[in-house]
């Protein structure tokens, strides 16, 4: 055989044995959420952005349903052995992650042993203190966080005399009725998540307890205090507008925020994060404004507690699959990315450098909204009142709340009997959670 043949199949024999040899696995990261809409769009990117930037890795976002179905279907997921490496809690559920026990890899540990960059002081603190121990040891990643504001159909607005939002509850309750009077006869205000304005930020607003224990965060043998006599006559006064419509119930969650965009309710109480939404369906002139406070409350408005979600880290996975997920946050902390983030979608930077970024351009020149739940949240130094919540059972306690809200609203119940229902009920849930967690 010649020389050179004998080269020609040694070289066809390697091309096979090369084409036979597999290609380097790529290691997936199973991040499920619970973002829709444009949110979804910007999950979706960011996801993209972190596949392109390399080789090793690649997320694999996946919608599971709301905050609650996406955080029930995390625990079964968990006592099934097929947990994802990434789930995204909303801030009431963060009780619930720090009690389940071997769950969880907490962010500051994942970091660490990654050796990727991660330092708490670089977040803003209203927001890191919220997810972090008494230590101030984070354990989970701040995403998408918020604050509730009110979104205000100017037109209408407009067409009963005001130039502007309502800054005060009288005021607020007095223009709603003027609006069912003048074109909207079946809602002057409603409300997202009933229970998350006029319960939790209506009390921090106000500078009053939702429980005892700084609100849960200094301890799990917390009473509730949710029957106090601002938000009796609060609950008093929503009955009361109920009746003539100037307010309309729209449910316990989020899904009745499309009667503000479509212009059935032309003030919406909701989300900052709605921000995207309300930019792509409302067609008509639009803002957002902070919450309204009662006038005859010493020091009110106070400051607002944060909303939306934080990524956690499940418990059980392999080193190498953390340490893929430790470079994705350490990718999304990047900071034009974070400002990115919070300048399209309404979310609130999670960096200071985010926000101060967002500042020196000018943005907020041009995009007042977004500011808003900035300022809320940092409206005043925070108190034991207005730290956040964090109680045993609050996804739960949520929907025993809002059952005694409905019942006031329904005119079954006066506001006294309904809030001190709810307190007893929960009170309940906090001593079983308590017992559940060991302590």
């Amino acid at each position: 055989m010649a020389p050179t043949t004998t080269i020609r199949i040694a070289l066809a024999g390697l091309s096979l044995a090369l084409a036979a040899t597999p290609a380097l696995a790529v290691t997936e990261l199973q991040w499920w959420h619970a973002m829709t809409g444009a949110n979804n769009d910007a999950v979706n990117r960011l996801a993209d952005e972190f596949n392109a930037s390399q080789s090793d890795y690649k997320v694999v976002p996946t919608y599971k349903g709301n905050y609650g179905e996406t955080l029930n279907a995390g625990i079964a997921a968990f006592r099934a052995g097929t947990a994802p490496h990434i789930m995204q809690v909303f801030e009431v559920g963060t009780a619930t992650m720090m009690s389940a026990k071997g769950a969880i890899k907490p962010v500051y540990q994942l970091m660490k042993d990654a050796g990727e960059p991660f330092d708490p002081n670089a977040y803003l603190p209203a927001i890191t203190g919220y997810y972090s121990t008494t230590k101030g040891d984070m354990l989970s990643f701040p995403f998408n966080s918020s604050s509730m504001v009110m979104w205000a159909n100017l037109d209408a607005l407009k067409s009963i005399g005001l130039s502007e939002p309502p800054k005060t509850w009288p005021d607020l309750f007095a223009a709603a009725k003027k609006l069912t009077q003048n074109g909207f006869p079946n809602c002057g205000f409603s409300t997202t998540w009933v229970t998350w304005l006029n319960i939790e930020q209506l009390s921090a607003w106000h500078n009053v307890p939702v429980a005892t224990k700084a609100n849960g965060m200094d301890g799990l043998d917390t009473t509730l205090e949710i029957n106090g006599p601002v938000q009796v006559k609060h609950l008093t006064n929503l009955a009361e507008a109920q009746k003539d419509k100037s307010f309309d119930y729209s449910g316990r969650y989020d899904s009745g925020f499309g009667r503000f965009t479509a212009g059935e309710c032309p003030i919406m109480f909701g989300s900052s994060g709605s921000y995207g939404n309300v930019k792509g369906a409302a067609k008509f002139a639009w803002a957002a404004a902070p919450m309204p406070y009662y006038p005859d409350v010493s020091g009110a408005p106070q400051n607002s507690i944060i909303g939306g979600a934080s990524l956690w880290v499940m418990g059980g996975k392999k080193p190498d699959e953390y340490k893929g997920v430790a470079k994705f946050f350490a990718f999304l902390s990047d900071t034009d990315r974070q400002a990115k983030l919070h300048q399209t979608t309404g979310y609130m930077p999670i960096t200071k450098a985010a926000y101060e970024k967002s500042k020196a351009e000018g943005f907020y020149d041009k995009n007042p909204a977004l500011e808003v739940p900035i300022k809320e949240l940092t409206n005043k130094p925070p108190t034991e009142n207005s730290r956040g919540l964090r109680l045993g059972n609050l996804p739960q306690m949520r929907d025993m709340w809002a059952e005694e809200i409905e019942a006031t609203l329904a005119g079954k119940k006066t506001a006294k009997q309904a809030l001190d229902e709810a307190a007893a009920r929960g009170n309940t849930m906090l001593r079983q959670f308590e017992k559940q967690a060991g302590r």
